[in-house]
């Protein structure tokens, strides 16, 4: 099994460490809840250095990435960041990712840890016609600062003098040797540092003296899952489309540029989307998993992609991916999703199912 670089730090918080694809991962530090109320309260800490970061640069990395992506970085100026996908001839997932512009030709993909053997040959099949260089940073890790009182406490440790008024979402600034970016996957405030081994062990040491709660995979999952986001292999892969995940906000389909998956795409958005993806909330106590079957009045018509049970909002939620035909929006037949052979009752709704301004839908 892989380890981070934090990986003796897990290790001496006795965290429960969990296989997660070739990784070995904290699930959670003592009690997954606890870390999840943290982090829509106050603050939470997590390692995510099992991501790839493929640092682009050379005079066609623009070019490159506006062929390679589902999204536009020509919107970029330096110091802003998208979120994308990386699509297959057939406008299948092959991953999602975020885009970094840092400065004149030099960008930082963010693409999932589970691809990244599948990306980082992807990347290479498809640089041989243009002038750029890749270079994976193995020697970089990432740390997520996540929750409402995030900047106040960069601010009162002497971290940092940034608000989230001049460190807007998807912007990313110097920090120490490395960066700082306003992204993670919770929906709270907060942040993220990509910064070398040394630099990152002595920020964590200072988080956790401070009294931070430490989280693991297992909050990470609720807390995304309750803001509607995506897990790639689970809500999106290479059978689904951006159009059929809830990505169409992610996709850039202008005619000045041509890129892999968008023939596909226009075929898909002339003929309809055949599939789509919808939020579910049980109206009664129940947790729904991954490929539980999904009912619309006594017609199975799709199944769960992500389902838990949501901390904030003490029920079961869920992602289902549905048939587009059989599931009119209009619709006043009830939803219902099959739990050990019983059907719970569901409303559908769309997400996100938390919104951070402290309301809960």
């Amino acid at each position: 099994m892989l380890h981070t670089p934090l990986y003796p730090q897990h290790l001496a918080l006795k965290c429960r460490l969990i296989p997660f694809g070739e990784w070995e991962m904290p699930l959670h530090y003592g009690s997954q809840l606890e870390e999840h109320h943290a982090v829509r309260t106050q603050a939470g800490l997590f390692d995510v250095s099992h991501m790839m970061i493929t640092d682009l640069f050379g005079k066609d990395s623009e070019a490159f990435l506006r062929h390679l992506l589902a999204n536009d970085v020509a919107k970029l100026k330096p110091g802003q960041a998208l979120y994308t996908c990386l699509l297959n001839d057939k406008a299948g997932i092959l991953d999602d990712a975020i885009v970094y512009f840092l400065d004149d030709n030099n960008y930082r993909l963010i693409s999932n840890a589970g691809t990244r053997n599948k990306i980082q040959a992807w990347l290479q099949s498809q640089q041989h016609t243009y002038a750029v260089s890749l270079q994976t940073r193995h020697d970089l890790a990432i740390l997520a600062l996540q929750g409402p009182a995030s900047f106040s406490l960069l601010q009162s440790m002497g971290l940092s003098s940034l608000t989230p008024e001049t460190l807007p979402s998807f912007h990313v600034a110097p920090f120490q040797s490395g960066l700082m970016a306003r992204t993670g996957y919770t929906g709270e405030l907060g942040v993220e540092f990509m910064l070398p081994f040394a630099q990152a062990h002595a920020l964590w040491e200072q988080f956790i003296q401070r009294g931070i709660q430490p989280c693991g995979l297992g909050a990470r999952d609720t807390l995304r899952l309750e803001m509607g986001y995506s897990l790639y292999g689970q809500d999106m892969d290479e059978t689904t489309t951006p159009f059929e995940s809830n990505l169409t906000w992610t996709v850039s389909l202008t005619p000045d540029r041509s890129f892999i998956g968008k023939e596909a795409l226009e075929k898909q958005r002339q003929a309809g989307v055949p599939r789509k993806l919808i939020g579910l909330i049980l109206q009664e106590q129940g947790i729904p998993r991954a490929h539980y079957p999904v009912f619309l009045g006594e017609e199975k018509v799709g199944e769960v992609t992500s389902g838990t049970f949501s901390p904030s909002l003490n029920k079961g939620i869920a992602l289902a991916r549905v048939d587009t035909a059989l599931t009119p929006d209009n619709t006043s037949l009830p939803y219902a999703i099959k739990i050990r052979e019983q059907a719970f009752p569901a409303t559908r709704f769309r997400p996100p199912f938390y919104r951070s301004t402290g309301v809960i839908k």
